[in-house]
């Protein structure tokens, strides 16, 4: 799936869980006119599963992501649902975004940091696909490259036997930067998105879901996610993924940049 090829075909091949009625009728007209002044999406990569439940996991540096990521889904023929930070549905625009077409805040302290897993397990048992970032927050990678991820997106892959999908995505910066307080609209830029062949979890599947074992599978994870960035980039991903505790970052919040 490379080129202005790739959305035809998604067209083509959309089924029932896109044209079943739901906010995204609503939603579509509304965003997609102004979006598609703003961005011109290229894509890469394997085609996205036209019908299935499955995790996509991809990188993550930018607030405007989830809106960057949900657009590409939609256009490539699936309905988005996502964990996204809680702290994302105060942003103007994008919070609105994010509670009016169902998407699921994710509380990264406390007891409600599990309600969000169990409610993601749900529409995967709906044969939903279900885009989780395993970083848990925007990278702390001073390049914007992937950092180490978080268990949740391997979690639910192995608890519920489906595929894992690691994607990337690069030129969402030029819309809104790590941090930025404001989006720039209405000067089309380039976003390229690079979806992976799924993970390979056979060596993890039927193992208790231990620290041991998930860790071990979020670090291929990520390793996977940084080398579909590589691609996007033209340049080698670092040999090694960034940990905050290492770097002495606090691990959610705003970093000096």
């Amino acid at each position: 799936m490379t080129g202005a090829g790739a959305e035809p075909e998604a067209r083509k091949r959309r089924g029932a869980e896109k044209r079943r009625p739901s906010f995204f009728w609503i939603l579509a007209p509304l965003v997609l006119p102004l979006w598609d002044l703003s961005v011109k999406y290229r894509f890469h990569g394997r085609p996205l599963p036209q019908e299935g439940a499955f995790v996509l996991a991809p990188n993550h540096y930018s607030e405007i992501d989830p809106l960057v990521m949900a657009v590409a889904v939609w256009k490539l023929g699936r309905l988005p649902r996502f964990l996204a930070k809680a702290s994302l549905f105060k942003v103007p625009v994008v919070g609105w975004l994010l509670r009016m077409s169902g998407q699921i805040p994710v509380e990264r302290v406390g007891s409600q940091s599990h309600t969000a897993l169990r409610a993601a397990e749900a529409l995967v048992d709906e044969g939903r696909l279900v885009i989780v970032y395993p970083e848990g927050s925007l990278t702390r990678e001073p390049n914007l490259w992937p950092m180490r991820g978080k268990t949740g997106a391997v979690r639910i892959a192995l608890e519920r036997g489906i595929p894992l999908i690691p994607a990337a995505h690069w030129g969402t910066q030029a819309i809104m930067p790590r941090y930025g307080k404001k989006i720039t609209l209405l000067r089309r830029k380039p976003i390229d998105v690079i979806l992976g062949e799924p993970l390979d979890l056979s060596r993890y599947r039927g193992k208790p879901l231990d620290q041991t074992t998930l860790l071990a599978a979020t670090a291929e994870l990520m390793d996977a996610i940084a080398a579909l960035l590589a691609q996007l980039r033209g340049e080698p991903a670092p040999a090694e993924r960034w940990d905050p505790v290492v770097h002495g970052q606090k691990e959610i919040g705003r970093i000096e940049e």
